[in-house]
């Protein structure tokens, strides 16, 4: 099971579009953008080659058969350590920005 804490800290105009403070608060006070904090809680890894101590993969770059290679670092891919895509679906669905390792020749 991987579990996630957020935080979410909000910009000041989001505040007052939202009602949660006064619009006459000074412009001074006002914070930059917000920022999403994400942190995985559990395990990461809960299928990939779970009878090994660690993980890990080397490529020797004159080896690929490819000019570009895209390498899975999302962990969902059913081609894994190759990527299929399946990044695509789990940035939709959590929020989160993971795209493939790209390795040219």
């Amino acid at each position: 099971m991987i579990g996630a804490c957020f935080a979410f800290n909000p910009s000041l105009e989001i505040l007052k579009q939202r009602g949660l403070i006064a619009s006459s608060t000074p412009a001074s006070s006002r914070r930059r953008g917000a920022a999403l904090v994400v942190r995985a809680e559990g395990n990461i890894n809960t299928e990939i080659r779970k009878n090994e101590d660690k993980v890990v993969d080397s490529v020797v770059v004159s080896d690929l058969s490819k000019p570009l290679t895209a390498y899975c670092r999302c962990w969902r891919s059913g081609t894994f350590p190759l990527c299929d895509g399946s990044h695509v679906k789990h940035n939709k669905a959590t929020g989160d920005n993971v795209g493939p390792l790209l390795v040219k020749k």
